[in-house]
This record gives C-alpha cells, structure tokens and sequence, in this order.
C-alpha cells in the first residue's frame, strides 16, 4: 500500500548503519548526553553552517527555549501565524507572554509582512510590547526574513525561525538553522530530518544565547547540574536518538534532492489544473509536505474521497487555524481578520512526499486527481 511518509523505505536504505549505531551505544552505556549527542551537534553545524546548534528533547521546546533564551515574558507580544500547528503558539503563554496572531500570504502560505505590521500597531495598542516573531517555515518552504528582519528591526523585536518542518532548506544564500536571532528544529519521525522518536534542536550564530540555551535545558545548569544558575527544563537528546540522526544526517542532502525532483513532478503534472506550491526565486524547500489547493468549483471533499477510495493516503495540514480553536481563540491577532489562514484551512491538502516516493505512485495519484476533476 503506498505511504504518506515512507519511513520503512528510508530504513531499508540504511538499517545496517543504524544498527550498528545503536549497538555502539548499547556497548558504551551513555545513554544522556553521550559522545554521539555531540558528533550531531557538531554534524548539524556544520551542515546548516550556524555557529551553535544545541539537541533538546523535541521541537516544542526547542521553541520554549529559544523564547526563555531572550527572556521574553509578562506584558510581552509574540507574533506567530494562525496557520501552523499548535506548538508554535502554545509555547508563548507559558513563558508569560501573550501570542498574536498573523495572516499568512496566500502564496506560500507562511507569515505576511503587511499583516504583521497591523498586528503591531495592534498589540501595542493593547499596552502589550512587542518582543519577538516566530516565522515558521510551513511545508518546508523557508519564510521571507528579509522583510521579517526588517521590521524586527524597526520595533526592536527578535526573530525565531520555526524550521521544525522547514531544516535544510536555503533562504538565498543561507541555510534554514541560521535565520534570525534563533532558529529551532524538530526531529520528530515524520520531518523531513526525523529520528525514532522525539528530538528537536536549537540554532544561533549568539554565543552568549548559545551558552543560556545550553544551561536551561539542563535545569538551568551553572558548572555542573547541581549548580543551577537559572530557572531552567529538562529537554536532552537521547544518546540513541542522537546516533540515528548521525546517519540520516548523512544521507539528508541527497533526500532534500529526491524530495525537489518529485515536487517539481507533481507540479509539471497538476499546474494547470490546481493552484500548486509556489517558491520564490532563490528559496528551496525541503516539501515536508506537497500541498495543493482545491479548486474553487471542485470541493475538497471530493478529491480527497477520490485518493481514499484509489487507497492513496492524503492528509490535511491544518483543518482550523488556530485563532478558531478554543484554546487560542480569545488571544489577540490581526484587527483586518486572518482571512488567509481561514481560506486555506478550507481549501489545502497534502499529497504522499518522501525521497524514496516511486514514479508508479506518484503518476497513480496524479491520475486520481485529473480524473476527480472531470
């Protein structure tokens, strides 16, 4: 049956590496914080090329940390778009903090720059001070931090990159991991770089946040753990997890190759019919997800009908944003409405996208497709 996420593909490719990986450790015995949690910091440093890159337990606190990192707290705004998954936003309130929500362009689906602006102004309005953005690099696709950049810099504000589904994508000449102030990832099996079961990861060129980001996810450790120097968490990287990654790592530019050459299929086959992902010039995705948009006088629960019933998996990221959502809906956002986040909830789904998907059922779900629009 064919696979949303092949993973099984993946392992065929490298189990005997993994096995031996995990044999090592098993042998060594340092299951926290062991030497191959340092052989990936190293590795991931030196393939995003950020100066500091830090393993934590998943990708939520990778964003927790980075936001404890740069104190943010009571009375402080944090910008965020609607449309992500919750731990962009869930993370905010915990440290005080409140979240406000952004309109996404309808282009690429990630944080607008005019609608942050208004988000701004509004924020401050509500004698609430504006601390940080949190762009977050949806489907894989890299946000636009030149604009970002620039208007954290006009409102003295700090930039996250959420790259939890974005890592190893290129931002013009940069690689996500050394975008804005602190950039965080997630490692969580079904990302595009995912090991066997959480994991996360924070980025910064900052030597001073590297150094706090280092002590709060050990208890806010000073000299040694029992020496705690701040209020810190408890958020490491499984040796075992680690040693995994140091394997998929290896083979992560080819499958950011193979994951490129089967978008650009998907889209040969499907631009004339759907509104189908668009990257600017100079950006490249890593297509955690290939997502289309149904057409306007064809609802989407028939296509999706029409991939179950042809047994292709197909998913919908995200079904409500999160202004909508109980939880986050008294926080404040954009005074002109997330109308963008509210369309595309409506509108998107996700076709299967791994590096290991073969051309057979790529044309199956193509074919579905044409034939649901007729």
């Amino acid at each position: 049956m064919m696979q949303f996420i092949d993973l099984a593909a993946q392992q065929a490719q490298i189990r005997g590496k993994i096995d031996a990986r995990i044999t090592a450790v098993l042998d060594h015995g340092a299951y926290i914080m062991g030497p191959e949690v340092t052989e990936l910091e190293q590795a991931l440093s030196e393939f995003c090329g950020a100066k500091h890159a830090l393993t934590c337990a998943n990708g939520t606190d990778a964003l927790q940390l980075a936001l404890m990192a740069l104190e943010v707290g009571k009375g402080d705004a944090v910008f965020c778009p609607a449309f992500t998954f919750a731990a962009t936003a869930e993370v905010i309130p915990s440290t005080g903090a409140t979240p406000v929500f952004v309109d996404i362009d309808p282009a690429t689906f990630n944080i607008c720059a005019d609608s942050l602006k208004r988000a701004i102004a509004h924020a401050q309005e509500q004698n609430l001070t504006p601390a940080a953005v949190i762009a977050v690099d949806l489907f894989g696709l890299p946000a636009d931090y030149d604009a970002l950049s620039e208007i954290c810099a006009a409102s003295k504000m700090r930039l996250i990159a959420d790259s939890a589904q974005g890592f190893g994508g290129t931002y013009k000449t940069h690689r996500t991991g050394t975008l804005g102030d602190i950039a965080t990832t997630s490692f969580f099996p079904a990302k595009p770089l995912g090991c066997y079961g959480d994991g996360g990861a924070v980025f910064t060129q900052n030597e001073d946040l590297a150094d706090k980001i280092a002590s709060l996810r050990v208890h806010g450790k000073g000299r040694h753990k029992y020496d705690c120097q701040r209020i810190g968490m408890n958020s490491r990287l499984d040796t075992l997890q680690a040693a995994i990654l140091c394997e998929k790592l290896a083979i992560f530019p080819e499958e950011i190759r193979s994951r490129n050459e089967i978008a650009a299929r998907y889209t040969a086959a499907l631009g004339n019919l759907f509104c189908v992902p668009y990257v600017p010039e100079g950006l490249v995705s890593t297509w955690a997800q290939y997502t289309l948009r149904a057409p306007e006088d064809t609802p989407r629960e028939k296509l999706i009908a029409a991939l179950e019933s042809a047994q292709i998996p197909v998913g919908i990221y995200y079904p409500k944003p999160l202004h909508q959502q109980t939880a986050y809906a008294s926080f404040p956002k954009d005074p002109r409405g997330l109308r963008e986040c509210e369309i595309a909830a409506a509108t998107v789904f996700s076709l299967p996208m791994h590096p290991y998907l073969t051309d057979h059922d790529q044309d199956q779900a193509i074919e579905v497709l044409r034939d649901a629009l007729t």
